[in-house]
């Protein structure tokens, strides 16, 4: 079977799905499994540090923009306002500092959502 040929799969049950998935002519044998999939453990590694670090810096956006809004509304005190400033300042060097360690670019932790644009 060429990987241009399009299978269409009709189950009518959940049994019926996994049997006809784990049919022969579905399945790829091992050999050519492995052909297809490279894990390297560096990029898996990086990958996931980088899907963190994206997470991590989204929430510390979030937390910004929060904390201007508070300060907008004035709702905090000056030793508050003060003390915020400086816990996100040191959360935005840590951020940084993890991002240097893996080595990973700044463009990298904004992820591409397609039609809705770019992450942050």
């Amino acid at each position: 079977m060429n990987m241009t040929e399009k299978i269409q799969v009709e189950s009518q049950t959940a049994k019926d799905f996994v049997r006809l998935m784990t049919n022969n002519h579905l399945s790829r044998s091992p050999k050519n499994s492995a052909e297809h999939l490279n894990i390297n453990e560096e990029n898996v590694k990086n990958g996931l540090a980088q899907l963190v670090l994206t997470l991590i810096k989204l929430l510390h956006e979030l937390l910004e923009k929060q904390a201007i809004r508070r300060i907008d509304s004035e709702s905090l005190t000056d030793e508050q306002i003060e003390r915020l400033g400086l816990t996100l300042m040191k959360q935005s060097e840590e951020i940084e500092r993890l991002r240097l360690a893996f080595n990973i670019e700044e463009n990298d932790l904004n992820l591409n959502l397609g039609p809705l644009g770019k992450l942050l």
